[in-house]
């Protein structure tokens, strides 16, 4: 962690500058083969931090099933941000001298939830600043990042923020020994959906899909997955790449600026989310990770992401082996079908009655 007053610099990726400030250091990398990749992660030679793979254009076909995402669910979206906005301003009272509210997203899947977020504080009159930073399982997350932001803030006036849960990894790091603890910050961590039961603050503890969880960097200010290797110093940010070769097909404006329009229209009340609506959900992830293990024999459970977004990052980003599905025909997960069918993935269908539609396994690199 950092000490010194010299940060390094701070952008905004294809975001304007008012909605968010990455604390991520710019890379320039050598792209990493997905199959090598794979097999350097689970052979332990590297850790997935370590390496990217070149991030392709969605087709077409894929663009339309966002499109009908954007249709179907994007009012509800709009809706659930707005009563997590009126939850963290009843929960969070800036410190006086304090710059207010800070909404730290966990690039790069909640950094459009916190964009959208912070403009809604804004707008209801509290001050807030939106900050996305780095975290990765099993390494942390950025504390030289978090150093920053605690120049211009209380450690009372952080509230996380994420798109989703899949199995509790992220708040797991969170709560570690490396986590925000080590600067004295309670960790709260908000979250659209939270069907595994571990978010301090959710609107829904659905699997439904949040239309910017079935993109990647095209709809998250084109930076790629956060990096953690040999060119991030000791008072370094995290590091990312920005993914200029999709340049023409980022969507990251018009996906806030609809999403916007929809809150503007959205009147609900402050979301509440209790350990009675978390419990349940915890124990039922726990029912279907078990019986995933069982059926598809897997033994590392990292290599199980469940949930749609995590299911579909999976099919985009790993080499997965299975695509598991509550009901191939909801038109909720018509774009993994889409996605298996393309890539050759089997489809079973899930192994235990539960409220997750989608989950993907990781194929074993021993098994090859």
């Amino acid at each position: 962690m950092t000490s010194s007053n010299d940060f390094p610099p701070v952008f905004s990726g294809s975001y304007a500058p008012e909605d968010v400030t990455f604390l991520l250091k710019p890379l320039t990398v050598s792209y990493t083969d997905v199959e090598e990749k794979e097999r350097l992660i689970q052979s332990g030679e590297r850790h997935y931090s370590e390496m990217i793979s070149i991030e392709q254009a969605p087709d077409d076909r894929y663009l339309d099933l966002y499109e009908r995402a954007m249709d179907q669910n994007g009012t509800r979206l709009a809706r659930d941000l707005v009563s997590l906005s009126r939850a963290i301003s009843r929960s969070v009272v800036p410190q006086a001298g304090s710059a207010g509210i800070a909404i730290v997203s966990l690039a790069r899947a909640g950094t459009p939830i916190g964009a959208l977020i912070h403009r809604h504080l804004k707008l209801t009159g509290h001050a807030s600043r939106h900050y996305s930073i780095s975290i990765i399982r099993d390494r942390g997350v950025d504390l030289n990042a978090l150093a920053h932001i605690l120049r211009d803030h209380a450690p009372s006036d952080v509230v996380f923020v994420d798109g989703w849960t899949g199995k509790g990894a992220i708040t797991r790091e969170l709560h570690s020994t490396r986590g925000p603890d080590m600067l004295g910050i309670r960790p709260v961590l908000a979250v659209v959906a939270d069907p595994a039961g571990c978010a301090d603050l959710a609107a829904s503890g659905d699997d439904y899909v949040i239309p910017s969880g079935i993109l990647n960097g095209i709809v998250s200010g084109l930076i790629s997955r956060t990096v953690l290797n040999d060119d991030i110093g000791p008072d370094d940010f995290h590091g990312t790449v920005y993914l200029d070769h999709l340049a023409g097909q980022d969507v990251t404006g018009n996906f806030l600026e609809r999403i916007w329009r929809l809150m503007l229209d959205s009147s609900v009340q402050p979301a509440t989310w209790l350990e009675c609506d978390r419990a349940p959900r915890r124990a039922a992830c726990r029912r279907m990770l078990d019986a995933i293990r069982a059926d598809a024999g897997v033994d590392n459970e990292n290599n199980i992401k469940p949930g749609i977004a995590e299911a579909t990052r999976a099919v985009l980003r790993r080499v997965p082996d299975k695509l598991y599905l509550t009901d191939r025909d909801d038109p909720a997960v018509e774009h993994l079908v889409h996605l298996a069918l393309q890539k050759g993935i089997a489809i079973d269908r899930m192994p235990v009655d539960t409220h997750y539609r989608a989950a993907t396994v990781i194929r074993s690199a021993s098994a090859e």
